[in-house]
């Protein structure tokens, strides 16, 4: 015990041995069977310590087949970028100092340059996400004003954040134009008041709308704001810089191609297909910018030292186009090959088959995967998953009258459980009597397969 006060402090073991003691009271109460030796309340104390002060925040290995998974953190960063955020983590930066005038400066003149080379607008601002940049960018240009949107555009983001409830946070009135599946210019003209504030698009990157549809181009949506004098605005949302079609992906409207339909401002973010930090980015007119880092709002949205380095080098991946594939782990990771990831699963289904012995039968299946995050919603990925079949009724899964995957749902769940416990946590997916690892995000082989003699299936 006092080795254990001199690691970690006397406050927080005696919290945690007073929370033992009375735990250990109350299951005496209850008759309840309770080593109470000096030893064993020791080591009970220990481990609560050790909880305690355990990381909640941990490194996790996504093999769920959503390669930019929400829950999981979006993208992951290149090597680069996580370089330049531990840099700039150890100390004082010039993160709002400028060093050739040697005066206060503006953090955002760390991406703005690049923002703007690499999407072709005039100027460029950064905030925490993307909700946070359709917020400030509705708040400055329409508060108090109405926006006409489609009602087919009217999304529900991660978390259950609502377009017309961020436009109501805003302090604007939203004005639905058009129905779920079809919306005509006549619909937007017949909305405009002396009240509009803007016109707004936004990109349905959850869901997909097919069949009897219509929409409004950019294009005419644009120059019908233009001609009443009023901005014409874009939530991109996954925001990718690069046509993604050059890459064998499917094609994904790009910043600068709106930007180039007439577009005055686009919000899109920094963690999905641009492949760097959570961020929301705004790019467009220089005097709409101009406008929104005058917002007191801009203040309490924008992002640390940390963030700005992590997308200010990532951004800078893009300047050699022959080596960003190889770099962006989100573009290495989407256009994987399968054949890549077939050789993969060859050479780990053994050893995962020696961890399950006779609790489970690995198979080699072809899967497919999403993209994620609101990101081309209805691709899929082709890839391979190490599948693991729970042995329920003894070797092979199958019960005494031949079923096969009977009463497997409870063995599925404690092999979730146990593959969750691991130094490194795996998630997978549960589906057809099976726990799936698809392997498309899984680069780091050797930590994965170390830790499965760490592996306890009940």
């Amino acid at each position: 015990m006092q080795q254990l006060l001199g690691r970690t402090g006397r406050d927080l073991v005696v919290e945690e041995t007073r929370a033992e003691i009375t735990q250990t009271r109350q299951r005496l109460i209850q008759n309840k069977n309770v080593d109470v030796t000096l030893d064993a309340l020791a080591q009970r104390i220990e481990a609560r310590v050790a909880s305690a002060l355990a990381m909640s925040l941990q490194p996790v290995f996504n093999l769920t087949g959503t390669t930019l998974h929400t829950n999981l953190g979006r993208a992951p960063l290149a090597e680069e970028a996580i370089e330049a955020m531990s840099a700039v983590a150890r100390g004082a930066t010039n993160l709002e100092f400028d060093l050739d005038k040697g005066r206060r400066g503006d953090r955002d003149d760390h991406v703005e340059d690049w923002l703007c080379r690499l999407t072709g607008a005039e100027a460029a601002t950064v905030v925490n996400n993307n909700a946070a940049a359709v917020l400030l960018m509705l708040n400055t240009l329409a508060n108090r004003r109405e926006v006409p949107v489609s009602r087919g555009e009217l999304i529900e983001i991660g978390g259950a954040f609502r377009i017309p409830e961020i436009m109501r946070r805003a302090g604007c009135r939203l004005v639905e134009v058009g129905t779920t599946n079809r919306t005509h210019l006549k619909d937007f003209t017949e909305a405009l008041s002396p009240k509009t504030g803007t016109l707004m698009k936004v990109h349905t990157s959850n869901y997909v709308v097919q069949g009897f549809t219509a929409e409004v181009s950019d294009e005419d949506l644009s120059a019908l704001a233009h001609q009443h004098d009023i901005p014409y605005i874009v939530d991109l949302g996954a925001g990718s810089l690069i046509d993604m079609a050059a890459l064998g992906l499917p094609h994904e409207t790009t910043v600068t191609e709106t930007l180039a339909k007439g577009a005055d401002l686009v919000s899109f973010s920094g963690d999905k297909l641009l492949g760097g930090p959570q961020a929301g980015l705004i790019a467009g007119r220089a005097d709409l910018v101009a406008k929104i880092k005058k917002n007191p709002m801009k203040r309490a949205l924008r992002v640390d030292k940390v963030t700005m380095a992590a997308l200010a080098a990532t951004l800078r991946l893009y300047a050699q186009p022959e080596t960003l594939q190889a770099k962006l782990p989100t573009l290495r990771l989407l256009t994987r090959p399968v054949a890549e990831i077939q050789a993969m699963a060859e050479r780990l289904r053994p050893a995962l088959q020696a961890a399950m012995g006779d609790a489970a039968q690995v198979e080699i299946s072809p899967c497919t995967g999403q993209i994620g995050s609101g990101s081309l919603p209805v691709e899929s990925l082709d890839s391979v998953a190490l599948s693991i079949r729970p042995n329920t009724h003894g070797k092979g899964g199958r019960s005494k009258s031949g079923g096969k995957g009977r009463g497997t749902g409870g063995a599925l769940k404690r092999l979730a459980t146990a593959f969750r416990g691991l130094p490194i946590p795996v998630l997978g997916r549960i589906s057809d009597d099976s726990l799936h690892f698809d392997l498309r995000c899984l680069e780091d082989e050797a930590a994965w397969l170390g830790q499965l003699t760490d592996l306890r299936v009940q």
